[in-house]
């Protein structure tokens, strides 16, 4: 496994996003099996793992902590606060409160039998909050040792220069894939310039770019790809040739197209780290194996021209998932 920073936290180049073990892609593993996930993870020198509060909600953080627990001193662990009530947090104050984050992240330690966590993220930042308060509650959580770093997901470039003044971001987390690519435009160049990592999730583009699933695929229970429209069949249809890009460069270098289209980000960026949801041993060793796949930068370059000719058809927003009525995602009006 090879390793990257996030600001000054060191972790492997391939992180895990542990929120399908609880839901939001189907059928989920037995408790057991995905704690064996974890494990099998681990010990093929993965060192991120990513949760959040409202997976589940509540229950992917137990899960994780449990999983964890064994080798909790030698890994990142990161979780999310969302800045809406989840069931039983309701006080006065609102939940983007000093005493409604406070809480949560109290509870959150809890649930993931920690004293610590590594990276404590704002899971969608409302464009009508004031980012200077959550950072300096971030700050006092620093001083106490409750986290040791903190960031925030899918927020404005105005909102992280805001907030990063009053307490340095460690990371963004936001959703970013050869599919998503609206944050090279801004917030990734600001983070090169700050020095903050950027994770990001989704970076197979909820599995399309793997090259397993076709128009005919039907999503079913609380699966978010039966309200994001780049599964729509016609979509799927239109989105052929960035499929056909990944083979034909996979084919050539014998590996597959989901560890060609890590490989392209893992490139891109030095500062980037994806992760991915791995639910299946194949999965685990294919996207983990990924950080060892050396694209040429005539690779690189070749599959960036291409990629820009590509026209992307369909997307993800929160407004889709809430859709759902089961995953509950924090529109912030982008």
């Amino acid at each position: 496994m090879k390793y990257r920073k996030l600001r000054d936290i060191e972790v492997s180049a391939v992180g895990l996003g542990c929120m399908g073990f609880s839901h939001g892609y189907g059928a989920i593993p037995t408790e057991d099996e995905s704690i064996r996930l974890i494990h099998k993870s681990y010990d093929l020198g993965c060192t991120l793992f990513d949760t959040a509060e409202a997976y589940g909600p509540f229950v992917n953080e137990e899960l994780v902590g449990k999983a964890v627990k064994p080798f909790r001193d030698k890994i990142i662990l990161t979780t999310k606060f969302v800045p809406v009530f989840q069931e039983g947090q309701e006080i006065p104050e609102g939940k983007l409160s000093k005493k409604g984050v406070t809480n949560a992240l109290n509870d959150s330690l809890k649930r993931l039998q920690t004293d610590y966590i590594d990276i404590y993220y704002e899971h969608r930042v409302p464009l009508d909050s004031r980012v200077e308060d959550v950072a300096e509650w971030m700050s006092e959580f620093i001083k106490e040792g409750k986290i040791r770093a903190w960031g925030q997901s899918q927020s404005t470039v105005e909102q992280i220069k805001k907030a990063h003044a009053v307490c340095p971001i460690s990371a963004i987390q936001s959703e970013y894939s050869m599919m998503e690519r609206k944050f090279e435009r801004d917030v990734i160049p600001l983070c090169k310039e700050l020095n903050i990592g950027f994770v990001a999730f989704s970076p197979m583009a909820g599995g399309f770019l793997s090259g397993k699933y076709n128009k005919n695929t039907e999503y079913k229970g609380d699966d978010v790809r039966r309200v994001i429209t780049r599964f729509n069949p016609e979509n799927v249809e239109k989105n052929q040739p960035l499929l056909d890009l990944l083979h034909t460069v996979a084919d050539k270098k014998g590996i597959t197209p989901a560890q060609i289209s890590l490989a392209w980000m893992l490139h891109k960026n030095d500062f980037v780290v994806p992760i991915p949801g791995m639910r299946k041993d194949e999965r685990v060793v294919e996207n983990l194996g990924s950080a060892d796949v050396v694209l040429t930068d005539e690779e690189f370059n070749n599959i960036e021209t291409e990629l820009n000719k590509i026209t992307i058809y369909g997307n993800r927003t929160d407004e889709d998932i809430h859709k759902l009525g089961t995953v509950h995602a924090i529109e912030t009006g982008k």
